[in-house]
């Protein structure tokens, strides 16, 4: 993976305004439903803020000796009124916005996974599956906690904390306001200190968190390989280590957010009884009365929970956005292989396929293939044997356009595949591969991958062609029979046909056979080579073999050895050639005789 290493050595964050940034659009979408959701925001905080007010009013006309009954009556009243409307406009607050978040959360989802399907076969074959998928799943999780705090609990507690100072400095001693702005300055700046000190543990757990997933999945997935070999104990040991790593950093995670709690409420504390000793002064003074004594009181209750929210608020988006950096960086991941701007869809006519003085490398340190040139000529059978490691399935994987060859050309009917959408170019290819890994669905499902807008009838069809039908038809659940996982529950022969029959169902003008009947025995291979046969028929077809019986017919084999075609013809001619083809023949007629 070429581009993912310069991300490991780079700084550590995606900077924290660009993840915000990059949410704006998805507030933007529902421009009319946040503007209402502002508006209700600032409603209930209006009347937070009053109920002290109402409160102070009722306390003081309470306390009077001769005080009429109906006053505290309706400020009773207005004062339940008020604490409704401030819990009333919040949940409907919460309603209006669920829609926004969780758009947000589908659509960065289906940008990520988007992302993971157009990046290069380089980085799948490099990545961990676990860590990726726990790096989605807590980055969407963490859109959802950014948008909504974001929103409903920073800007308001601001705001709530304005117009309380606002009301203290106008209606009371200025020592009031100065007090309260003194200990938030000094809240926020020791919150903000000891949060980032405290990032560097949850990025630790994170990174922890999602190498211990791997390892569980990574396992689980090999689930036959670990009890061939007795090794569940050894799974566990480490999986258990990972664990120990990710224990060691959690648990310091933990013991810095006891550190933080305990200074947040330290500073509150010293606050809130310096206020409190000033006001207990001034109804001694007779300057204030008993209601604006409560109604401090209350006051620096009501700073105090969002102050001390402010601080969990601050955290949590602090985790959020570390949460969100690895989901992001995957879509920072570059694409290996790109369309050219503007790049025109493929014009079939013939189908032709020409290597022209191909080189390439999966690694500059070792070269895969080495000036390879042959054509494929329309409706025509090209074989390619030769020994394992020669470089014949990276032919296919070129073919494909998962990588772009370092030096030479690769055309269709005389268009370079690398001037032509990927799209266009997959679609008019169909591959058996040596390797068929089905998707955990029904035989059904599996089949129809190959064109997912086929009726069913053609479908049935291309099962029959594939001669894998009556096999189906046997089992209790037929065509709905889910095959497991990467399809382990049918045999390695039965998954072949399900990759044939897909194959014809796709009815591409391109064909590939990779290794095709290699997990097939004897008798099952037969069956299927003439149906291979008459489906390649008038079909421009690359086979890549290891059984030289099976390329017989082919109208041109390739023998290559080494990453370069050493011989080229027909099977008569190469066995008249007496060379590298003539000995693997005879090698293969001896073992099966």
């Amino acid at each position: 993976m070429r581009s993912h290493s310069s991300h490991s050595s780079a700084t550590p964050t995606r900077t924290d305004w660009r993840v915000i940034r990059s949410l704006v659009p998805y507030l933007l979408e529902f421009k009319t439903r946040v503007a209402i959701v502002i508006v209700l925001l600032v409603l209930a905080k209006l009347a937070n803020v009053v109920v002290p007010l109402a409160l102070k009013e009722i306390v003081d006309a309470v306390s009077q000796p001769k005080a009429m009954l109906v006053l505290p009556v309706f400020l009773i009243i207005g004062y339940g009124l008020l604490r409704l409307f401030s819990t009333l406009f919040g949940e409907l607050r919460d309603a209006l916005f669920a829609k926004v978040t969780q758009r947000a959360i589908r659509r960065v989802a289906a940008q990520v996974f988007s992302h993971l399907h157009s990046l290069s076969l380089r980085f799948h074959l490099e990545r961990q599956t676990g860590g990726v998928s726990r790096d989605i799943e807590r980055g969407t999780r963490g859109i959802s906690f950014l948008l909504t705090f974001l929103l409903f609990n920073i800007l308001p507690t601001l705001l709530e904390i304005g117009l309380v100072a606002a009301i203290l400095f106008v209606k009371y001693n200025p020592w009031f306001a100065i007090i309260t702005f003194v200990t938030l300055l000094l809240y926020i700046g020791f919150t903000l200190w000891i949060t980032e000190w405290r990032m560097v543990f949850r990025r630790s757990m994170n990174d922890k968190d999602s190498k211990a997933n791997t390892r569980a999945i990574d396992s689980l997935l090999n689930y036959e390989t670990v009890k061939y070999f007795g090794n569940e104990r050894y799974e566990v040991e480490r999986y258990d280590e990972q664990m120990k790593d990710w224990e060691v950093s959690a648990v310091k995670n933990q013991t810095s957010l006891a550190a933080l709690n305990a200074g947040q409420s330290i500073i509150i504390a010293v606050g809130v009884t310096l206020l409190m000793l000033l006001a207990a002064d001034e109804v001694v003074k007779g300057t204030m009365t008993i209601g604006d004594l409560v109604l401090v009181n209350v006051f620096m209750l009501q700073l105090y929970m969002p102050l001390h929210f402010l601080g969990f608020v601050y955290r949590e988006i602090k985790n959020a956005l570390a949460d969100m950096e690895k989901m992001f960086r995957l879509l920072d991941e570059n694409r290996e292989v790109q369309d050219a701007p503007d790049a025109p869809a493929l014009k079939l006519a013939q189908a032709a396929i020409r290597f022209e003085n191909v080189n390439f490398s999966y690694d500059p340190a070792r070269q895969i293939l080495h000036d390879v040139s042959f054509d494929v000529p329309s409706g025509h059978t090209v074989a390619v044997v030769g020994s394992s490691g020669a470089g014949k399935s990276t032919l296919s994987r070129l073919l494909f356009r998962f990588y772009d060859v370092d030096s030479g050309g690769l055309s269709i009917d005389g268009q370079d595949i690398r001037g032509i959408t990927q799209t266009s170019l997959r679609a008019a290819i169909g591959i058996v591969p040596q390797d068929t890994v089905l998707f955990n669905d029904s035989i059904y499902y599996n089949i129809a991958y190959g064109r997912p807008t086929a009726t069913r009838d053609e479908i049935l069809s291309a099962a029959q062609s594939a001669h894998i039908h009556h096999f189906i038809e046997s089992l209790p659940q037929g065509y709905d029979t889910l095959v497991g996982e990467r399809g382990l529950k049918l045999s390695g022969g039965e998954k072949q046909r399900v990759a044939i029959a897909r194959a014809i169902l796709k009815n591409p003008a391109i064909l590939i056979f990779d290794e095709a009947t290699s997990a097939l025995d004897s008798k099952s291979e037969k069956a299927i080579q003439d149906e291979l046969r008459s489906i390649a028929h008038n079909r421009t077809t690359l086979v890549i073999a290891h059984r030289l019986s099976t390329v017989v017919d082919a109208q041109q084999i390739l023998v290559m050895d080494k990453g370069c075609i050493i011989e080229r013809g027909t099977h008569r001619e190469l066995l008249s050639q007496q060379g590298a083809y003539a000995q693997m023949w005879a090698l293969q007629q001896q073992e099966e005789s």
